[in-house]
C-alpha cells in the first residue's frame, strides 16, 4: 500500500477528536472544541423545518440561493457600511472551513508562502498544505497576543503570495484594532499580496470592542476574501453555512476551486440564515452580553484556582498559562486532566509552528451554559 500524499505529512487526527473521545470514554465535561451546548434562536430552527417540509432540499444554486446572498449584503451594509453585488460579490460556503480551502486552492501555487498568525485554527495548516503551499507564522505572544507589525513586516518574502487573518482571533480571542489592520494593509498593498480574513466570531466581541473588517481600509477590497459563518453568530455550528464576500474577479476565483469540493449544501438551511442575518438588534446584542457574562465566570473560576488567565477580547475561548500550578507542558496536561478531574480542554501548543511559544497554554471554551461551566469549575477543584 502506498503512503499517502507527503503534504499531508504530520496532519493525523485533530486534537479536537483525541480530546473528545477521552471525553467520552472519561465522563468529563468536555471544554475543549468549540461548540455550544445550546441551539440558536427558535425562529432560525422553525424556518429549517418549513424549508425541509417545504420541498428546500435538492441543490440549491451554485453561489448560494438570492435570498441568502441577499441577507448577507444586507448585514455587511447594516453593521459595516460595505456595499457588495449580491449576485457577483458574496458566494455561500459549506462553512467557514471550506470557505478557507478554496481560497487558498484559489490562489496558492505549489511553493507559494502563506502567512498566518499563530497559534492558529489547525485547518489552516492542514488547508495550506492540501493546496501546496509553505506556512509562515507570525506569534501572538502571551501575555497581550498582540501583533507585532515589524516582525510581519519581515516575514513578507518574494514567495509570499496570501495574509491569513483571523480576528477576532482563535484561540487567544485577540480582537486586532485600527493601528494593527492599517499595518496589515499597508503590507499587502506594498508587497500586492492576496489577504484571506477569517471573522467567523464577528458578533462575539467583548468589552465594548468592534469588530473592524479589513477589507474596508485602503488598498484593501479587490484584495481581501471576506469570511463568514452562520455556525458561531447563530449556535448552529453543525449546519456548515460560512460565506466569503470580495470583488467579482475574487468571487469568481474562490468559486473556482469551490465548486469541486462540495459545489454545493445545506439547501434547507440557507433560507433559514437568510432570516437569522435579518434578526433585530436585540439578538446580537443578547448574544454579546450573555456570552461575555460566561466568558467572565470562567475566567474569575480558573484565575481562583491558580491559573494564569489572559481574559479574551472575543471568540468563545480562554487562554491560561498552567505553570502557576506547577506544569510546564500543554499537552501531558490535557492528558492527564480527564482522568483526574473528569474536565478536557485544549492545549495550545497545537495550534503553534513555535512550539515553545504555546508549551504551557492550555484552551478553554466558554459557550456553554452556566451549570456546565460551574460542573466544570467544581472539578477543577482536584488539581
Amino acid at each position: 500500500m502506498r503512503e499517502h500524499a507527503q503534504r499531508l505529512q504530520g496532519l493525523g487526527t485533530t486534537i479536537f477528536a483525541e480530546m473528545s473521545a477521552l471525553a467520552v470514554r472519561t465522563g468529563s465535561v468536555n471544554l475543549g472544541q468549540g461548540f455550544p451546548d445550546t441551539d440558536g434562536p427558535d425562529s432560525l430552527l422553525e424556518d429549517a423545518v418549513a424549508a425541509i417540509r417545504g420541498g428546500a432540499n435538492q441543490y440549491p444554486p451554485g453561489r448560494g440561493i438570492p435570498a441568502l446572498r441577499q441577507a448577507i449584503v444586507d448585514h455587511q451594509k447594516r453593521f459595516y457600511d460595505l456595499s457588495y453585488d449580491p449576485d457577483t460579490q458574496v458566494l455561500v460556503t459549506t462553512g467557514a472551513t471550506e470557505a478557507i480551502a478554496a481560497s487558498l486552492l484559489a490562489y496558492v501555487e505549489p511553493g507559494d508562502e502563506v502567512i498566518a498568525l499563530e497559534p492558529y485554527y489547525d485547518s489552516y495548516a492542514a488547508c495550506i498544505a492540501m493546496a501546496g503551499g509553505r506556512r509562515v507564522p507570525v506569534t501572538l505572544r502571551a501575555p497581550d497576543f498582540r501583533l507585532d507589525l515589524d516582525e510581519l513586516r519581515a516575514a513578507v518574502t518574494p514567495r509570499t503570495k496570501v495574509l491569513l487573518i483571523n480576528s477576532p482571533h482563535n484561540p487567544t480571542g485577540t480582537v486586532l484594532d485600527d493601528t494593527e489592520l492599517r499595518g496589515i494593509a499597508a503590507i499587502a498593498v506594498e508587497h500586492d499580496l492576496v489577504v484571506i480574513t477569517d471573522e467567523v466570531y464577528e458578533h462575539l466581541i467583548f468589552d465594548g470592542l468592534q469588530h473592524l473588517p479589513l477589507t474596508a481600509y485602503e488598498g484593501m477590497a479587490e484584495r481581501t476574501v471576506s469570511i463568514g459563518s452562520a455556525g458561531k453568530t447563530f449556535s448552529v455550528t453543525g449546519w456548515k453555512i460560512g460565506w466569503i464576500t470580495g470583488s467579482p474577479s475574487v468571487v469568481t476565483a474562490v468559486n473556482t476551486a469551490k465548486q469541486f469540493l462540495t459545489y454545493v449544501s445545506g439547501a434547507p438551511f440557507q433560507p433559514a440564515v437568510a432570516g437569522a442575518l435579518a434578526l433585530g438588534n436585540d439578538y446580537f446584542g443578547t448574544l454579546r452580553s450573555t456570552m461575555q457574562a460566561k466568558r467572565d465566570f470562567l475566567c474569575d473560576g480558573l484565575q481562583s484556582l491558580g491559573f494564569g488567565v489572559h481574559r479574551p477580547q472575543g471568540t468563545y475561548f480562554v487562554t491560561t498559562d498552567i505553570r502557576p500550578l506547577g506544569h510546564t507542558d500543554g499537552i501531558d496536561f490535557c492528558r492527564m486532566l480527564p482522568e483526574r478531574t473528569g474536565v478536557v480542554a485544549i492545549p495550545t501548543q497545537v495550534f503553534y509552528d513555535n512550539t515553545e511559544a504555546g508549551r504551557p497554554l492550555v484552551r478553554w471554551a466558554f459557550c456553554k451554559k452556566p451549570e456546565v461551566l460551574e460542573e466544570a469549575l467544581t472539578r477543577l477543584t482536584k488539581l
